[in-house]
């Protein structure tokens, strides 16, 4: 579906079934260089299941009209104005990486209207390696292959992928390519920039999911539980032979978890 937010059209994919605010709603918000593609499995179980599902591209993303928006806080207040487009009081948010930054920030900044939040593999902090920025700015086809060589488990690429015939690196190496000119760089450069995590996680109230890949290295298992540590009751699960990319890599797992906390 497309709801206009800020005066630009933005696409949300709803797992393939009427939007309905008057149901309990999940947002699921995707990370740097990505889009609503990777939630295609919990987007279209969910909204099967009792929920109403918002998937977005987030401004100058995927299906979405820009301009990109340049920090995590700002894309934190789009996705509640997002809400409010929708006519969605309250929420649950599931978040991956920078997707989960932002989710922890909308979560601090509107307490009243986050019910649950879901973490994956996401910390306090998104730093990221200046050669993986420079790469970004100056040969987006090598930072692809960069973020897809650190990304991906060790496992995962040689034919983890749980869906027979296809190739975990290729589908990764596509679907970064499908980014326009500089939008990668600049989702980097809003995670490197990003200082007011610490801050919002001591705020979070709402029940929270973390969730993490046991072999990751861009977000490694410790932070997550770190976090998990930090936010009172949360619930920390790591799934076994995955990297940072879990809805490709461990798709089935990844779902259960979810159901497990929704449920």
């Amino acid at each position: 579906m497309h709801i206009i937010v800020d005066g630009h059209k933005v696409y949300a994919a709803t797992g393939g079934k009427a939007f309905d605010a008057a149901k309990p709603t999940i947002v699921f918000v995707h990370g740097a260089g990505l889009d609503h593609t990777n939630w295609q499995l919990p987007a279209r179980w969910f909204a099967w299941h009792g929920f109403n599902v918002l998937a977005p591209d987030l401004p100058g993303h995927g299906r979405s009209e820009g301009p990109q928006l340049e920090t995590v806080p700002a894309m934190a207040q789009w996705v509640l104005r997002l809400l409010d487009a929708a006519g969605v009081e309250k929420a649950a948010i599931v978040g991956h990486s920078m997707g989960g930054a932002i989710a922890l920030e909308a979560a601090a900044a509107a307490p009243q209207r986050v019910t649950k939040l879901g973490l994956l593999g996401t910390g306090p902090a998104t730093p990221v390696n200046d050669a993986l920025i420079n790469s970004a700015r100056d040969n987006p086809p090598a930072a692809y292959a960069l973020m897809t060589g650190w990304s991906l488990a060790a496992s995962s690429k040689l034919g983890g992928n749980p869906v027979p015939g296809m190739w975990m690196t290729g589908g990764c190496l596509a679907l970064l390519g499908r980014n326009a000119p500089g939008t990668l760089h600049k989702d980097f450069l809003a995670c490197a920039a990003w200082s007011t995590g610490a801050d919002a996680v001591a705020k979070i109230t709402c029940p929270t999911l973390v969730m993490v890949g046991a072999n990751d290295v861009m977000t490694p298992p410790k932070i997550g539980q770190k976090l998990a540590q930090t936010i009172p009751g949360s619930r920390y699960v790591a799934l076994p032979d995955c990297g940072h990319m879990l809805f490709s890599e461990s798709p089935d797992a990844m779902l259960d978890g979810l159901k497990s906390f929704f449920g």
